[in-house]
């Protein structure tokens, strides 16, 4: 979606108000696709004292695999944005000036590269996953396997009969 910003860019003390949401469920992240429901957006673009400002809150639901356990967790994440809007700059670009060298916002790429930048890099199911066990497979959120705690390593065996002895 393209916003036309003339107007805002144009008029001091005015503003536009920003409710959309973007399906990205066809986007690929490490070979799932986390991204089941719409991203949603809202916020405002206004100009006062002739500085345009984009302050929004992006929020998005990511479905993935816990990357300890592999249970199916659903995190709902939220993205704090507040960037001023110029139509060119000079000299070094900044992460907190946003261009729009026409005056047209395009909101759909905007909210694709902030949640790609903002996936989590490890998914938990919850903070303290305990994961599998690495004998048997079992998830060990659900209780002890049974396993044992320290294996003895087998060419180092007769080693530990000595120990004991």
């Amino acid at each position: 979606m393209l916003i036309d910003l003339k107007h805002i860019f144009a008029t001091d003390n005015s503003s536009l108000p920003i409710e959309y949401s973007l399906d990205l469920s066809s986007t690929e992240v490490s070979g799932i696709y986390p991204l089941k429901k719409p991203v949603t957006v809202s916020g405002t673009v206004s100009n006062k004292a002739s500085l345009v400002v984009l302050d929004a809150v992006i929020t998005y639901e990511y479905d993935a695999p816990c990357d300890r356990c592999g249970a199916e967790t659903a995190r709902t994440h939220t993205i704090r944005l507040n960037k001023s809007l110029a139509v060119s700059i000079e000299g070094e670009e900044s992460d907190s000036i946003l261009t729009v060298p026409d005056m047209k916002l395009d909101l759909d790429e905007l909210l694709y590269s902030e949640v790609i930048v903002s996936l989590p890099m490890k998914h938990l199911c919850k903070e303290d996953c305990k994961g599998i066990c690495p004998k048997c497979g079992k998830n060990l959120n659900d209780g002890k396997c049974g396993c044992p705690e320290k294996e003895i390593d087998p060419r180092l065996s007769a080693l530990a009969e000595l120990l004991n002895n």
